[in-house]
């Protein structure tokens, strides 16, 4: 499995800076984000271009210094880069098939102690070593001014996302999505089997779906 999550201060930035793909990869596209980096860096890789080469290509593309980009491909090699127009304290880390990244922070050390969280369980879910890398986030100073918005992406053995799960303008929006990962957890799979063999699917188990 492959996935993202990510906290700000600005509005849905799960849906502009959040972008991964089945057994291709995660691209994050932060600071003063253009969504559109996020399919061409997931179409690079698809393509078999290394993380390196691709974001040596992203970077050549116009305003670059002004876009936080970081790639993670299937393998789990990752590269990124930080343009010298990022916003306050800026700074990332890479790990073993892991990479962090932050604008705006409370200190340069958040991304190590997210990297750090992750790493700690290898045999986690992803789900939750992502929530536990952004938890270790917050507790090392996380962003310098309040967050309002969280999300979490994760891709797994179907084309489509597993989880993708958004919580916005919301105080302490970080436990809210634990929150929601927590309810969600425990059904994704049902899901995944209602779409792959309908009729071996586990009933909804709502008001509505009852035997006639």
């Amino acid at each position: 499995m492959l996935g993202m999550a990510i906290a700000s201060s600005s509005m849905s930035v799960a849906a502009r800076c959040a972008h991964a793909r089945a057994d291709v990869g995660v691209c994050a596209t932060q600071n003063i984000t253009d969504p559109r980096i996020g399919p061409e860096g997931l179409d690079l890789l698809a393509k078999g271009i290394d993380v390196d080469t691709a974001i040596k290509t992203i970077r050549a593309k116009p305003n670059a210094e002004f876009r936080q980009v970081g790639l993670v491909d299937s393998k789990g090699n990752t590269a990124f880069y930080s343009g010298s127009g990022c916003l306050g304290i800026y700074a990332a880390a890479q790990g073993k098939g892991a990479l962090a990244m932050g604008n705006l922070l409370a200190s340069d050390r958040v991304p190590e102690h997210m990297v750090r969280a992750f790493e700690s369980d290898p045999t986690a879910h992803i789900g939750d070593r992502l929530l536990a890398a952004m938890k270790a986030g917050v507790a090392a100073g996380g962003e310098a001014g309040p967050i309002y918005s969280a999300g979490m992406i994760v891709v797994g053995r179907v084309a489509w996302p597993i989880a993708d799960l958004r919580v916005d303008y919301r105080d302490d929006p970080v436990t809210a999505l634990g929150e929601l990962w927590t309810r969600w957890q425990p059904e994704m799979d049902a899901y995944v089997t209602r779409a792959l063999n309908p009729s071996g699917a586990p009933r909804y188990g709502v008001p509505g779906d009852e035997d006639a």
